[in-house]
């Protein structure tokens, strides 16, 4: 994935996103959807410790390059979406350099969905504790109205099986679930 200096400078914290990813730590910025109506059913209703998890048809990105698209159609999914994710890539300027920002995603997300997502951006090196509350909120409020999240992330981080992981270069994901009240 192609970044700029602020993807670079984009940042969200283990604390903020270890429930959703696996304990990310690096540059992210998201784009998920504004509250609205009930739109999807999920697979598993909060369960007796605040978790979640929608239905999505995963698939794998078919190259190197295509994290993007592929997030994108993995979101898509949950909504019993199937789009062409060649098309996908091509509608958001994805080349073998990736795709260069989250705003490319975005548009994309609002015309299959017809629902209002939006970019946020964390800028700084790190999220402060009021941002990191504010992105799992809105994470837990877009899952729990049966939309997934778009999320870019970069950095080096461990996971909680405790396997390293790194995005210098930036990594789309799709976030499809929370657990422990997000």
């Amino acid at each position: 994935m192609r970044t700029n200096t602020m993807l670079r400078n984009t940042v969200l914290t283990a604390a903020g996103f270890a429930a959703t990813a696996g304990g990310i730590a690096g540059p992210a910025i998201a784009a998920q959807a504004t509250p609205a109506e009930k739109t999807a059913q999920v697979s598993t209703d909060r369960k007796g410790h605040g978790e979640r998890e929608l239905d999505v048809r995963y698939e794998a990105q078919p190259n190197f390059y295509y994290c993007g698209p592929a997030a994108t159609r993995n979101a898509l999914s949950v909504l019993g979406k199937n789009i062409d994710v060649d098309a996908m890539a091509k509608e958001m300027g994805t080349t073998e350099a990736g795709t260069n920002s989250i705003n490319d995603i975005t548009p994309v997300l609002n015309k299959e969905t017809g629902k209002h997502y939006r970019s946020v951006e964390i800028k700084d090196g790190k999220a402060d504790d009021k941002q990191t509350d504010t992105l799992r909120a809105d994470i837990v409020r877009t899952v729990d109205d049966g939309r997934a999240v778009v999320a870019n992330i970069a950095g080096t981080t461990t996971d909680t099986d405790g396997n390293t992981h790194s995005f210098e270069g930036g990594h789309y994901i799709s976030v499809v679930g929370y657990r422990d009240n997000g």
